[in-house]
């Protein structure tokens, strides 16, 4: 994957409090959401016209110095079978320069549904189409942020020998993959 990890990787690089900002990043548009510094609750926090990445980048790492944030978190809008879109790898790429301009870590999220999980959500409450257009992006970040702030908060109550990286994991998977074909192997000899 290039760019930023995803949140379990950033998860040991968090201090164990501080707000983590959220990011959907749209093609106007880049919705922000706040977290408390608990990491409990994400709220919506504005919505910032995008422009160039030198200004976008600005204006978000702005923010996140006047509200103290510890770390962002970048949705990833992936395909319904989890590989990389154009947006997605707009993101990724954002992700990736964010970082040269900045140390604070940053993570991507799934963010499939996000935009129409709160589009819906908002029509449910029967708000007008002209307020969705305005708080549409960032009532999505808070969305965004709130699967990650509900991920990092499952990990923390991991023992610390139960917490495996993703890393780990395909490593894994390919050692199993490895005796399974080897059982196979043997199975053949034997007939």
């Amino acid at each position: 994957m290039n760019g930023p990890p995803a949140v379990e990787n950033i998860a040991s690089r968090l201090p164990p409090k501080g707000r983590l900002i959220g990011v959907d990043l749209g093609a106007k548009t880049i919705g922000l959401a706040l977290s408390d510094v608990e990491r409990r609750l994400a709220s919506p926090l504005k919505a910032l016209k995008r422009v160039s990445f030198v200004k976008s980048a600005d204006a978000l790492l702005a923010a996140c110095s006047e509200y103290s944030v510890v770390g962002l978190v970048i949705g990833l809008p992936l395909d319904l079978e989890g590989r990389d879109t154009p947006s997605a790898q707009s993101a990724r790429a954002f992700g990736q320069n964010l970082a040269t301009k900045t140390d604070l870590p940053i993570a991507f999220w799934d963010e499939r549904f996000s935009t129409a999980a709160t589009q819906r959500s908002l029509i449910e409450k029967d708000v007008s189409r002209a307020r969705r257009a305005q708080v549409i992006d960032k009532m999505a970040a808070a969305y965004i942020l709130q699967g990650a702030l509900d991920r990092l908060a499952a990990i923390s109550q991991q023992p610390r020998s139960m917490r495996i990286s993703k890393e780990s994991c395909c490593a894994a998977r390919g050692s199993l993959k490895e005796r399974a074909s080897r059982g196979r192997d043997r199975r053949r000899n034997l007939e």
